[in-house]
């Protein structure tokens, strides 16, 4: 009789070969009720679950031979085959945001001397993308496009041959590596948005191919190197004004021996101190002063000519991470030659920006909540730049809060700036609320 169960218990292990998990399952319960009445002793039910175990093994290399792709999520859903040569990261991110008064991301007034109306409050959907990177064929070939449903705006989309950690080719659209604000993504910034440094004297998104890598890497020595040339016209722009291009060039020197991440705040409580020095410049000749496309000058200059502008910028930047504190800053310099009319004007423009998690000082304090204060200023000087903002001195001053609920990806910021403009300008004051989150 035991016989007979047993083989009953085997046909059905058999049968689960065939056809599926289910099978081995019920195999493992027929064993455990016969094992229960005393129909089978004790090393035969083990062997019996054993068996039933390994066929259920045995189904699921099948199963995934059959279908090669694995499913997870992963700071979003991780498509990927089961022989590691393509993966697929699904990743989108959305941003609410109240301000009172109104923002404008009008250029003329993102260093703002006015707003549209200072008693109009608002809510909006910032931002709203999904981004999706990955690689392809083999893992050092990697891509990533990014999309953002607000501004129907298709803003990245590259390719990376990353075999060497020192030679690193990259070719598309995306924000080209000149200085750290910007850089930073607007998902992991410590305020609720960059300072007013950053709308005139940004690169932005462009189109083109640069050579970057890390070189003497765990060392005092530690450099980071990107060099590049791209169309230089701004985001989807597809075509050049003239035949020059936009040169960059930018060395980074992690003098602690360690890399510092393109994100602010130090949300991590660092338990090592991170810091980096770097200096950036870039030379182009194109039909505009800022970026990106919707910032074309062409209010203040009604016949805007190809290549009208040479434009030489250049960026000092620090950034400092440890044990919850966390600090940037960046001074710019960018000379603006009008061609047309033989006249030219350098800005200057700087922010400082601080961060601390009181916790790591005083435990009763909640750990996810950080404070943070940023100081900017903008020179726009009398050349074009201050033609079309005005020659008066802006400045920034932005005090901010944080509750990390998962590090950047759910957080809430809570920022108030008082913005004002010499030569009389009545000051604004600003606060706002922002929900961002990452899934």
């Amino acid at each position: 009789m035991r016989r007979q169960w047993l083989a009953m218990i085997m046909c059905m292990i058999g049968m689960g070969l065939v056809f599926s998990v289910t099978s081995a399952q019920a195999a493992h319960d027929l064993a455990d009720i016969l094992y229960e009445k005393g129909q089978i002793t004790k090393e035969e039910w083990l062997r019996a679950k054993a068996d039933a175990e390994k066929a259920e093994e045995e189904q699921r290399k099948a199963r995934d031979q059959e279908f090669p792709i694995s499913v997870r999520y992963n700071n979003g859903f991780d498509i990927q085959t089961r022989d590691g040569k393509f993966e697929m990261l699904i990743q989108n991110r959305l941003q609410f945001r109240y301000s009172y008064p109104q923002e404008s991301d009008r250029f003329t007034n993102a260093l703002p001397d006015v707003f549209d109306d200072k008693n109009t409050s608002s809510f909006r959907v910032r931002r709203a993308r999904i981004k999706v990177g990955g690689h392809g064929f083999v893992p050092w070939l990697k891509y990533y496009v990014e999309y953002d449903w607000v501004s129907n705006t298709l803003l990245d989309y590259r390719l990376d041959i990353a075999k060497f950690k020192w030679a690193t080719l990259r070719v598309g659209q995306w924000k080209i590596d000149y200085n750290r604000e910007r850089v930073d993504s607007s998902g992991t910034q410590q305020f609720v948005e960059r300072s007013i440094v950053n709308a005139p004297f940004t690169l932005d998104r462009q189109i083109g191919a640069r050579l970057g890598g890390h070189l003497f890497e765990n060392t005092y020595a530690y450099l980071v190197y990107n060099i590049g040339v791209f169309t230089g016209t701004g985001i989807n722009q597809t075509h050049n004004d003239d035949k020059n291009m936009l040169y960059m060039g930018r060395i980074q020197w992690n003098f602690l021996g360690r890399d510092v991440p393109f994100s602010q705040s130090d949300t991590e409580y660092s338990p090592l101190p991170i810091g980096s020095i770097a200096f950036a410049g870039a030379h182009n000749r194109t039909d505009r002063i800022a970026f990106p496309q919707e910032n074309r000058v062409v209010s203040a200059f009604p016949l805007v000519l190809d290549g009208q502008f040479e434009v030489n910028q250049g960026v000092q930047e620090f950034a400092f991470k440890w044990n919850g504190l966390s600090i940037q800053e960046e001074f710019h310099v960018k000379k603006v030659i009008d061609r047309s009319r033989s006249s030219h004007g350098t800005s200057y423009g700087a922010y400082a920006q601080v961060g601390y998690f009181p916790h790591a000082l005083i435990d009763v304090i909640p750990r996810p909540l950080e404070f943070a204060y940023r100081y900017a200023f903008v020179d726009p000087g009398d050349g074009p730049l201050g033609d079309i903002l005005g020659s008066e001195t802006r400045r920034e001053h932005t005090f901010a809060a944080n509750w990390f609920f998962a590090g950047h990806r759910n957080k809430l910021t809570l920022d108030y700036s008082h913005l004002s403009r010499d030569g009389g300008f009545t000051p604004v004051d600003r606060v706002r609320l922002q929900w961002d989150v990452s899934f």
